[in-house]
């Protein structure tokens, strides 16, 4: 089911025993889209300390009651290695955290544990060229990880390719892949009252340092696309919609 992070935010996390505190933010891989951690405010219990808590350390979701399960104990999680959130989280801080929950890493070879197997990783790719690396090239490339907080990138301005046509104003993420799904771009400085959204795909690039993501479609394609509801839970007729729409616009060379 895709669901808004915004929602997510504020969640509680409980470890086999006890909780550990609410979620505050998510960080999320910028080649694969992928969210790779869960940021846990973790309140009185560790002095307002926040940790990360590695995606695959989730159990079971109680969406109902807004519950996060995570296979770990409290002593695993106090014991963690200390990362600041509020600065990039380097490749050397993913392994020591990786090392301390004994969990296999994502990165290297190309692939990653799962219940079905080894399952290859998605293809990075590379945001600034438009091309398609695979992660042995990157690992060569880039000796940290490109790890992207949802709350920094919340705000970022979005520009099509003839202006700007709003700003970040939430993500939708599957909660079955936990890769990011969408981006949702409040446009009221420019169509007041309307929200939409657009898909990773359609990113040329993003300037991190302006803090601005470049989309390669029209402000026309923006302004006629299907209008986003964040009242409702978004449907697969919506989703069939929005993709037929993209679709056929891009057939038709509007974007």
């Amino acid at each position: 089911m895709l669901r808004s992070v915004n929602n997510l935010i504020g969640y509680s996390i409980k470890a086999l025993d006890g909780e550990l505190g609410k979620v505050n933010e998510f960080f999320f891989d910028d080649f694969t889209w992928s969210i790779r951690y869960l940021v846990v405010d973790t309140g009185n219990w560790l002095s307002e300390r926040k940790v990360l808590i590695p995606h695959r350390a989730l159990g079971i979701t109680d969406w109902n009651s807004k519950i996060f399960h995570v296979k770990l104990t409290m002593d695993q999680v106090r014991k963690s290695p200390d990362i600041d959130t509020k600065k990039t989280v380097s490749r050397q801080h993913e392994e020591k955290l990786f090392e301390h929950y004994a969990f296999p890493i994502y990165w290297g070879d190309g692939f990653y544990p799962s219940p079905l197997g080894m399952v290859p990783l998605t293809p990075m790719i590379d945001m600034n060229k438009g091309v398609v690396e695979n992660d042995s090239a990157k690992q060569k490339k880039h000796e940290d990880p490109h790890l992207r907080s949802t709350m920094v990138v919340k705000g970022y301005y979005i520009h099509a390719n003839d202006g700007e046509i709003g700003h970040v104003a939430d993500f939708i993420i599957d909660d079955d892949k936990w890769n990011l799904c969408y981006f949702m771009v409040d446009t009221h400085n420019w169509l007041p009252g309307r929200k939409v959204l657009i898909m990773p795909s359609w990113i040329d690039h993003i300037d991190w340092g302006e803090s601005k993501v470049y989309v390669d479609v029209s402000r026309e394609f923006i302004k006629n696309s299907p209008e986003f509801d964040t009242t409702q839970p978004i449907s697969k007729d919506y989703e069939t919609e929005l993709l037929n729409f993209y679709k056929s616009h891009k057939n038709k060379k509007l974007v």
